[in-house]
């Protein structure tokens, strides 16, 4: 028989980011809202309820697991994890509980996934990169060699695990040693679950699932779902469940799809299986459903109508199903053909309308799953930075920039990139997300107030304010672990998008780019902790801050504090000499793989205190300093893949020279500055750090458009231009800023009738008819204003 639904538990108000069921007879789930809930029933011919609401905080709780009854717990225990990186155990009992009674506290981020053993042994996974073991409720093995954060936990026994993350692969660990790493997934790795007699089982970002044997061979690989896999289970005849961004459960036998259960929500997080072979999915739309195979379990009639009346009535935008010409599309007769395999889409014309149906092998029936929007023909698609997408916007975000370029297919992975590759607010993603779908008429599915998971959609709240301006943004990534993100004190950011009706005149572009956002308090609060464990070690002991030092950097964070506030105005003088030679003094001794803090507090005071190393020979003196603690020099000459202390400061380094480089500011340094990036390793760095290191040459031509700069100087910058625009093959963004630069250069110049020497004309020439082809206007028209500044 095939899946239908037995239940719907509504209860939570926010996204289900996790399920477990462990009996027939109890159901935990673990939501955005806050909440855990324990949900029971007396038998399965009872409803399930809420018998246990757990909140251990205000924070959104994304893992749960039960633990067997004892006599401590005679209900079990039940397991949560979320973002206040905490693992809280709660006794189950009918009430609602805020107080757990173990408080499992030693990871640094958001706690993601969780598993226990038959025994009770816990593992936990982090954004911190690492997973955590523990036994009667104490850390016993610290399991550290991921990259990214760990996505996946997986206790085989109380000795053995597995673990999953977003650097795409696989770990398996004896205790705390890691004795095999698993690659073959081409994205972030999700979730893991044993398959007995053959391995585990893992499910990607890359839409794929593969079932390995524990010695890391690939037994086979199940491919059906269109977007990411968030989460699997095993039934136990041995089948496989599910679930995904693609809005549905999949059920998987020898290694086909044998069952596609379509949900009415953009999002499917999680999946898990009863003893009896019941599937529990958790949604974002906040709602636990319960499906069975068995009619006897089945819901009513009017229940079963219902839900799939739900799944019909959503509208779906064409991009989610394929580019459709009305007029070429069969009538409602299509349906009487049945489909090729399970969960093959058909779309048919009925009267005005575009229908998307889907084959249900296991009724063999087709399964309308919504209407499609945006119909209108083939062709959409359009490259950018090589790579397909169904839309390319142009975006305003200042009056008088030059646009930015927004490629869409998923609203919210594009609003998060976007934000990103052009160092914009987190807070703009709601009127990011805006625009694209008011622009595409896509609608959104299910609860208007979907959250989207922070690792592919930015964590997004949604904003209580319809006003075009919001409040201004207090989240920052935290430079070192990718995914920990500061938020705290407000920052000032640019205007919101906005659509651009033509593409202005570019150069001169006098308007510099800062990079000024920071959780100031968080900041400081990182640095003390890397001083208390140095202070605390004998071997590091004397590399802690000094009481003076420690007096110094405290004015500078209280300083930074006051003057990144919105409501506060700074009621300290600026930041001086004392200030800097305190930065530069803690960089020469502290370990590389500490000094990020202090590298992002010589960005702030870049920015907000130009003045700070102005005394004679400071300025150089304090830029040394930071190429020094970055290893630059190091990874300049040996060519070698960069450590991810190197990666970070030097990111750090790049946008602390860009912000030196202001309106106001001495540009003096250019010289020196430019002859240190020469020769740069190009292909060693980072998307961001070529971003930063474009805006270091950017605003340094900004400050030329005003400012004498000597010959050399000049020629330097145009050196480093040249060799950014040959090395630069994929980027359109460093293309773009890197032009900017030279077009303000050249026009400064020509202004001053000290025009580019012949040679350097023809060069400049050359390299910008050589570069390669964007698919970007703005590319081409900037590089059209160049080539007639250099006739």
């Amino acid at each position: 028989m095939p899946y239908k639904l037995s239940a719907t538990l509504s209860a939570h108000s926010s996204d289900v980011r996790a399920v477990a069921s462990p009996t027939e007879n109890i159901i935990l789930s673990a939501s955005r809202d806050s909440t855990a809930i324990s949900w029971k029933r007396s038998s399965p011919t009872v409803a399930f309820t809420p018998s246990s609401v757990l909140r251990a905080g205000s924070k959104f709780v994304n893992a749960v697991q039960y633990i067997s009854p004892s006599p401590e717990a005679p209900q079990g225990y039940a397991v949560v994890g979320g973002q206040d990186a905490v693992v809280n155990i709660f006794a189950l009992g009918p009430a609602q509980k805020e107080d757990p009674e173990y408080s499992l506290v030693g990871h640094t981020d958001n706690v993601c996934a969780l598993n226990v053993s038959s025994s009770g042994t816990i593992i936990s996974g982090s954004w911190d990169r690492t997973a955590k073991v523990w036994k009667q409720f104490q850390l016993a093995y610290d399991l550290k060699g991921h990259q990214q954060a760990v996505w996946g936990v997986l206790a085989i026994d109380d000795e053995q695990s597995l673990t999953a993350s977003a650097d795409k692969t696989i770990k398996y660990w004896v205790q705390h040693k890691m004795m095999r790493t698993y690659e073959g997934h081409k994205d972030a790795v999700r979730g893991l679950t044993l398959i007995p007699d053959i391995g585990f089982a893992s499910c990607s970002n890359d839409s794929e699932i593969k079932v390995w044997t524990m010695q890391g061979d690939v037994v086979y690989a199940l491919s059906g779902h269109t977007s990411f896999v968030y989460s699997l289970s095993v039934l136990p005849n041995g089948g496989i469940v599910s679930g995904g961004e693609d809005r549905s459960v999949r059920v998987w036998q020898d290694g086909e799809c044998v069952q596609t259960i379509v949900h009415p929500a953009i999002s499917v997080w999680a999946v898990s299986t009863m003893p009896n072979g019941d599937i529990v999915s958790g949604c974002s739309d906040g709602i636990v459903r319960v499906f069975s195979e068995s009619q006897d379990r089945w819901a009513s009639a009017v229940e079963l109508k219902a839900f799939d009346d739900h799944i019909a009535s959503q509208a779906l935008s064409s991009q989610q199903v394929g580019d459709v010409k009305k007029s070429d599309l069969p009538g409602p007769d299509a349906l009487l053909h049945p489909g090729k395999k399970p969960g093959e889409v058909k779309m048919i014309k009925n009267g005005d309308l575009v229908e998307a149906h889907q084959w249900d092998s296991a009724t063999s029936n087709w399964q309308k799953i919504g209407d499609v929007v945006d119909a209108v023909g083939s062709g959409r698609k359009q490259l950018f930075n090589g790579k397909e997408y169904d839309y390319v916007f142009d975006v305003d975000v200042q009056e008088g920039a030059p646009p930015l370029k927004l490629p869409f297919n998923n609203p919210y992975v594009a609003a998060q990139r976007f934000l990103e590759q052009n160092d914009l607010s987190t807070n703009y993603i709601d009127e990011v997300v805006k625009f694209i779908e008011k622009n595409t008429s896509g609608v959104n599915l299910g609860a208007s107030s979907e959250y989207v998971d922070p690792y592919t959609g930015a964590s997004r709240y949604q904003a209580t304010a319809t006003s075009a301006a919001p409040a201004p943004s207090t989240a920052y990534m935290d430079p070192f672990t990718g995914a920990s993100r500061y938020s705290g004190a407000p920052v000032s950011t640019p205007p919101v998008p906005s659509v651009s009706p033509s593409a202005p005149k570019i150069i001169p572009y006098a308007k510099f780019v800062s990079f000024k956002q920071a959780n100031v308090s968080a900041m400081q609060a990182k640095l003390y902790q890397f001083d208390e464990a140095l202070r605390n070690e004998i071997s590091t002991a004397t590399l802690a801050m000094y009481p003076d030092e420690l007096a110094t950097v405290e004015e500078a964070f209280t300083y930074l504090s006051q003057v990144t506030s919105t409501t506060s105005q700074p009621s300290l003088p600026p930041l001086g000499g004392t200030h800097a030679d305190a930065i530069i003094q803690i960089l020469e001794r502290w370990p590389a793989s500490q000094r990020f803090p202090m590298m992002d507090l010589s960005r702030l005071v870049a920015a907000y205190c130009a003045d700070a190393a102005a005394a004679p020979g400071g300025r150089e003196r304090f830029l040394a300093s930071l190429f020094k603690a970055s290893d630059w020099t190091e990874v300049r000459l040996h060519g070698k893949a960069m450590s991810k202390a190197q990666e970070t400061n030097i990111l750090l380094l790049f946008r602390t020279v860009a912000n030196c480089f202001q309106e106001g500011t001495p540009v003096d340094e250019g010289e020196w500055v430019f002859e240190a990036l020469s020769d740069t390793p190009y292909a060693l760095l980072t998307k961001v750090q070529r971003v930063a290191l474009a805006t270091i040459l950017f605003n340094f031509s900004c400050a030329y458009l005003t400012t004498s700069v000597a010959r050399d100087v000049v020629n330097q910058h145009v050196g480093l231009v040249l060799q950014l625009l040959r090395s630069n093959t994929d980027d359109a963004e460093v293309t773009y800023r890197t032009l900017v630069a030279l077009g303000n250069v050249v026009y400064a110049g020509n202004t001053r009738g000290i025009s580019l020497d012949s040679a350097q004309s023809t060069e400049l020439q050359t390299v910008t008819s050589a570069l390669p082809v964007f698919p970007d206007d703005r590319i081409r028209n900037v590089v059209g204003e160049i080539k007639a500044l250099l006739q």
